[in-house]
């Protein structure tokens, strides 16, 4: 709360209503919006705040019960199943309080603790734990109807959880309007780039495209700057330095002589952050790759579907915050990623591999057809400290430990790639449930820390296998049927399929599936198979 001033001069404005009122309601005011921004609360609520401060709030065409009792739902930013659950809520008419896991990270502990789970939607009627997403859709009629008339004619009980403090909301960070400090070189970069200098060249029957020449450049700097040749070579190489621009065979330092160079934006017209300059001084990568994480998801979140199915990637393209979110890509072309460790190389490759995946959507469309999509995952790229990662090298060249891909033929870096130097010693199979490639079967997408990036992890996996989408077990035919993710990488998870099943077993929450893998296990008599995999795309 907020203090008044203890220099506040009370009087009257034309209103009569005396300053210090004023100061209070312009508090009131503001307390009420950020509630309403950040904390989303029930609808019931949203008209009664809206009535007393006279701008009514009512949803049109929905007859909203009045309810003693409280539907709480945990959910997450773009989550489909959190938008599914409450889409669902809304349609039966049932107002509920949506506490956001990102807004209000101290509760996760406390909701794991009741419910015993990772996962998001968590719902709630009083002190009731209905589940997730498939448990409301899949209650009956009668039960149902015993949930909704324990919150019309019951207060909650205490044993009930309880909201939040709206103001203890964490602010939103996301780097919308972002501000960076300018690097020096950047402006060189610009005046090299309207200087005409950067063109197509031949040399040995071979065309070098987008390249300028270590002497041309030197006599330009000499003839506009002023500067004398050594230290026109000198601020060449700082260039070369800074990662703004490399010999186009990567073997030479910055020269006075006919030797071809060429920008780093300029390396690749795949690159989906080529183009643009990285105007700013380097970020460290974790809070870069988070930056840019948190703001694709956020305008990947106001394109969803209501009923968290489909998004509008047209409507992203179009999106005002779509525009910075693609300068701020720019900056990954210069982030340093060779000194992180394996919990920074994870969450900064997730978070990267997530973000490309809705920008290439919105800007080359999604993959219709295998070709396509091996194209897609081979083509689609970014520039990631001065070298091109397509999503395949991110997937099986940094996290899974340079193993081969589906249907590759060797591994995605040779033994001379410098990017081997970025790859993790070991593959993580976990990564397989924190990947999305926007696939209707994808696991849902998140954003990653390198402070929890394996606890995160782990809830991805639980959430993936909570769902009918990971794993089927029918125990009549004894047969375990799981998605075809297992698989594709099946040497990730295990030799044989009895080590595989026996992964599956403990990496999932706790439940009736996780009892019937463990009964069948014990039998040693089931049959595996795989479901078939949806690769319908989620675009309107």
């Amino acid at each position: 709360r907020k203090r008044q001033p203890h220099n506040t001069t009370q009087h009257s404005d034309h209103t009569g209503q005396n300053s210090t009122y004023m100061w209070a309601l312009k508090w009131t005011r503001q307390t009420l919006n950020y509630c309403l921004r950040h904390f989303v609360v029930t609808r019931r609520d949203r008209r009664s705040f809206g009535t007393l401060f006279g701008a009514p709030l009512l949803l049109a065409g929905v007859v909203v019960m009045e309810l003693k009792g409280r539907v709480l739902v945990y959910s997450i930013v773009g989550c489909p199943h959190c938008l599914r659950a409450k889409n669902h809520l809304e349609q039966l008419g049932l107002p509920y309080t949506d506490v956001s896991l990102d807004k209000f990270p101290q509760c996760r502990e406390e909701v794991r603790a009741i419910t015993g789970r990772n996962t998001v939607p968590q719902i709630f009627f009083n002190a009731v734990h209905v589940g997730g997403n498939e448990e409301l859709q899949k209650l009956s009629d009668a039960e149902l109807q015993e949930l909704v008339k324990e919150v019309r004619e019951n207060e909650p009980p205490p044993d009930a959880p309880v909201p939040p403090d709206p103001l203890t909301a964490e602010e939103d960070d996301v780097a919308i309007g972002f501000h960076c400090e300018p690097d020096e070189y950047a402006m060189l970069v610009r005046e090299l780039k309207e200087s005409g200098l950067i063109k197509d060249r031949n040399y040995h029957l071979r065309t070098y495209r987008n390249c300028f020449v270590g002497r041309e450049f030197v006599d330009w700097l000499v003839e506009k700057k002023g500067l004398e040749r050594e230290e026109a070579v000198e601020m060449g190489q700082n260039l070369v330095e800074r990662g703004f621009g490399h010999h186009v065979t990567d073997d030479h330092k910055f020269k006075d002589e006919m030797l071809f160079y060429r920008l780093l934006e300029d390396d690749s017209e795949n690159a989906l952050n080529a183009g643009v300059t990285a105007e700013c001084q380097p970020r460290p990568a974790g809070e870069l790759s988070e930056a840019i994480r948190k703001l694709i998801l956020k305008i990947y979140s106001k394109h969803l579907s209501k009923d968290g199915k489909k998004v509008d990637y047209a409507g992203i393209g179009e999106d005002a915050d779509f525009a910075e979110y693609a300068s701020l890509t720019a900056q990954l072309q210069r982030v340093s990623v060779s000194d992180l460790n394996r919990e920074e190389k994870l969450a900064f490759f997730i978070n990267i591999y997530n973000a490309m995946v809705v920008h290439a959507y919105v800007r080359v469309g999604p993959p219709t057809n295998l070709w396509q999509r091996y194209k897609f995952f081979n083509v689609v790229s970014y520039i990631i400290g001065g070298y091109i990662y397509s999503l395949q090298d991110i997937e099986n060249g940094v996290l899974r430990g340079n193993r081969k891909g589906v249907g590759q033929f060797s591994r995605p870096f040779a033994k001379d790639d410098p990017r081997l130097s970025v790859t993790l010693e070991r593959a993580e199979p976990l990564i397989h449930f924190a990947l999305v490639c926007g696939a209707k079967s994808c696991p849902p997408i998140k954003t990653y820390s390198a402070q929890e990036v394996d606890k995160q992890l782990q809830i991805a996996a639980e959430g993936f296998l909570e769902g009918d989408d990971g794993i089927l077990i029918d125990m009549k035919k004894k047969e375990v049927m799981l998605s075809k993710i297992f698989k594709w990488y099946k040497v990730d998870f295990g030799a044989h399929s009895e080590e595989l099943l026996q992964w599956v077993h403990d990496h999932m929450p706790a439940g009736e599936k996780k009892s019937q893998l463990a009964e069948l296990l014990g039998g040693k008599k089931y049959k595996l198979s795989y479901m078939s995999y949806d690769w319908g795309i989620n675009s309107k």
